[in-house]
C-alpha cells in the first residue's frame, strides 16, 4: 500500500491549489481525478476571472488551470488520471480504480475535492437528444471545439448560464433566449448585459413547459409560471431551437465523505460539517470547494489552500502558530470575494441600493442591460462635461472585481481597498485612450467614448471578442445596450494585443448623440 503524507481527490482548482500549498512546505502529496485530463472546470473557463491580482482576476480560466498544472508539477506532486476513488474506509485509507486495476493508498491526511454536478430539470421531451447541461455544452465548444446546436435556449440566468450563452454566441450558434422561473436574473449584471447587447431576449418569471421533436429538440414551449411557479395558461411561447441548454444550479458531489462518516449538513445539497480549516468531523479529512459549498472558482482555489494549510499544521509541517498566520491571510483573501451583494449573506435578501447608496436598476435585473436613465445616477457612466477621449463605465453592482484599477497607469479608474466598490473616475487625471482598462475589465463594462473625435461624430471604444474579427473601414450597426441597432456606425480601428489576452478593442465612429447609446457593433460583412 503507497502512502503520503496527504491524498487529494480531485485536481480541480480546490485540488490543485490545495497540492500546490502543501507540497510547497514538503509534504508528500498525490491527487487522483477521474478525467482524462487534469484541472476540472478551468479548462472549459475562457472567460477572465472576477478579483484582484492575488485572485487571478483577468486572466481566462484555461490560464489559470495551465499555471496550477505547471507548478504542481514542479513540486513533484503525484497525480493519477482516469482514477476514479471508490471509497474511504478507516485509518484514511482510500481504494482507486486506475485503469483495470484497484488499488489502496494510505494518507495521514486526506482533501476531498471533488466539486459539484450538473442539476437537471424535468419537463416533457426533456430525454430528448439536444437537452444538455451548461457544462456539457462548455466541454463540447472549449474542449473539443464543437457547437453544441445552432439554435439554443438557455434555462437558467445565474452565471454559468450568462457565461456560457456568452461563449455559445462566441461559437457561433444564435441564442433565441435566456429564460428564468425566478422573477430576477441571478447573475452578475454585467454578464447579462454582454449577452443583451448581443440582442439576446430575457423571459423572467418564465419555465420551459415542454420540447417537441421527433427525433431530437426542434422546438420548445415556454410559459410564464405565477407565485406557485404554475404554468399561467395563455402566457405559452413557441421557440424554433435544436437545443436546449440547462443551467439551473449544481449539486455537491459529497458522497464521499458521507460514506466515510463525516457528519453532513444541507446547504442547499449535503454537505461535509467542517470547522474553519475545512476539517470534517474526522480527523484528517478536509473538504474544499464545491463539495464543501458551491462558490466561483476563484474561492475554490482558496478554499483548497485553506484546506492544505490545515493538514499541514495537523501533521506538523509548520507550527500552530505559522498555522494559524496563513490561515489569517488566505481567510482575508477570501472574505473579499465574499464581498458584495451577492454574497452568501446576501442570498434570499432583496437588495435595492447599492452600498454607496446608488439605486439598483430594475431593468438590468429583468431584462440584461441599465437603461441610459437609469444610469445618470452613476458619476463614473456620465461625461459630466468632459471633453476629449475619456472612460466611461456602466458597472452597476458591487461585485468583487478591481481589475480595471490596476490597468489604468494614469490614475483615472479607483475602487480602493474594498474591492466590491463601484469604480470611481479621478477627473483631475488625464486619459490617454490607451484601453488597457476596456481590455483589462472581466465583465467587459468599460467604454472609451469620445464627443470631440469629428466634427458631428463620436467615437467609441469598446470590448469585443466575436470572430470574424472587423478591420477599420467596416460598416455596421451601432446597437445599444438591448443589442437594438440605432444608428449605423463605422470602424476605424481595431487593436489586438498581446496585453489585451484576446479582448480586442473596437473603436467606431457614430454621429455624436449617439455616444451614449451604441455599445456593441454588428457588422453588415
Amino acid at each position: 500500500m503507497e502512502r503520503y503524507d496527504l491524498l487529494i481527490i480531485g485536481a480541480g482548482p480546490s485540488g490543485l491549489s490545495a497540492a500546490i500549498e502543501a507540497a510547497g512546505k514538503g509534504m508528500r502529496v498525490c491527487i487522483f481525478d477521474e478525467n482524462a485530463k487534469p484541472g476540472g472546470q478551468l479548462f472549459k473557463q475562457v472567460h477572465k476571472f472576477f478579483g484582484s491580482r492575488e485572485h487571478m482576476a483577468k486572466i481566462r480560466g484555461f490560464r489559470i488551470g495551465t499555471m496550477l498544472l505547471e507548478q504542481a508539477e514542479q513540486l513533484d506532486v503525484k497525480v493519477y488520471l482516469n482514477a476514479a476513488v471508490l471509497g474511504i474506509y478507516e485509518n484514511h485509507v482510500i481504494s482507486v480504480r486506475i485503469g483495470d486495476d484497484i488499488r489502496n493508498f494510505r494518507g495521514d491526511n486526506i482533501i476531498v475535492a471533488t466539486g459539484a454536478s450538473e442539476r437537471m430539470i424535468p419537463f416533457e421531451g426533456w430525454t430528448l437528444p439536444g437537452v444538455i447541461g451548461a457544462g456539457a455544452a462548455q466541454t463540447m465548444m472549449n474542449l473539443h471545439g464543437v457547437m453544441p446546436g445552432e439554435r439554443i435556449l438557455m434555462v437558467g440566468s445565474g452565471n454559468v448560464g450568462l457565461v456560457v450563452s456568452y461563449q455559445l454566441i462566441q461559437a457561433g450558434c444564435k441564442v433565441e433566449a435566456i429564460i428564468d422561473a425566478s422573477p430576477k436574473i441571478g447573475g452578475y449584471g454585467v454578464h447579462a448585459a454582454k449577452v443583451a447587447r448581443l440582442g439576446v431576449p430575457f423571459y423572467m418569471s418564465h419555465t420551459i413547459e415542454k420540447a417537441e421533436g421527433d427525433e431530437k429538440v426542434e422546438r420548445v414551449v415556454i410559459g410564464q409560471v405565477d407565485s406557485n411557479w404554475k404554468i399561467i395558461p395563455g402566457t405559452e411561447k413557441e421557440f424554433d431551437v435544436d437545443t436546449v441548454c440547462i443551467a439551473v444550479g449544481l449539486s455537491p458531489m459529497s458522497q464521499l465523505t458521507k460514506m466515510a462518516g463525516c457528519h453532513m449538513v444541507d446547504m442547499g445539497g449535503l454537505v461535509p460539517e467542517c470547522n474553519e480549516y475545512g476539517e470534517t468531523s474526522i480527523s484528517g479529512i478536509f473538504a474544499a470547494g464545491d463539495v464543501a459549498g458551491i462558490e466561483e472558482a476563484s474561492s475554490a482555489m482558496l478554499t483548497g489552500r485553506i484546506a492544505a494549510n490545515g493538514a499541514l499544521g495537523r501533521s506538523g509541517f509548520i507550527t500552530e502558530d505559522e498555522m494559524r498566520s496563513r490561515h489569517s491571510e488566505l481567510v482575508s483573501s477570501l472574505d473579499q470575494l465574499r464581498q458584495g451583494m451577492f454574497a452568501k449573506k446576501n442570498r434570499g435578501k432583496i437588495i435595492t441600493e447599492t452600498e454607496e447608496g446608488y439605486t439598483l436598476s430594475e431593468s438590468l435585473k429583468t431584462r440584461g442591460y441599465v437603461t441610459e436613465e437609469e444610469l445618470e445616477e452613476f458619476p463614473s457612466a456620465m461625461d459630466d462635461g468632459v471633453k476629449g477621449i475619456h472612460p466611461v463605465i456602466e458597472c452597476t453592482q458591487n461585485i468583487p472585481c478591481n481589475p480595471c484599477q490596476d490597468a489604468c497607469k494614469m490614475g483615472c479608474i479607483r475602487i480602493g481597498e474594498q474591492i466590491a466598490n463601484i469604480p470611481v473616475l479621478d477627473r483631475s487625471k488625464k486619459c490617454i485612450g490607451c484601453g488597457m482598462c476596456v481590455a483589462s475589465c472581466s465583465g467587459q463594462a468599460i467604454f472609451l467614448v469620445d464627443e470631440t473625435y469629428e466634427d458631428g461624430y463620436a467615437s467609441i471604444s469598446m470590448p469585443y471578442e466575436l470572430l470574424p474579427l472587423p478591420k477599420a473601414g467596416d460598416v455596421g450597426a451601432g446597437l445599444d445596450r438591448s443589442g437594438h441597432e440605432v444608428c449605423r456606425a463605422e470602424v476605424i480601428d481595431v487593436r489586438s494585443m498581446k496585453a489585451f489576452d484576446k479582448t480586442n478593442v473596437l473603436t467606431v465612429k457614430v454621429p455624436v448623440e449617439m455616444a451614449h447609446k451604441v455599445r456593441c457593433f454588428r457588422s453588415d460583412v
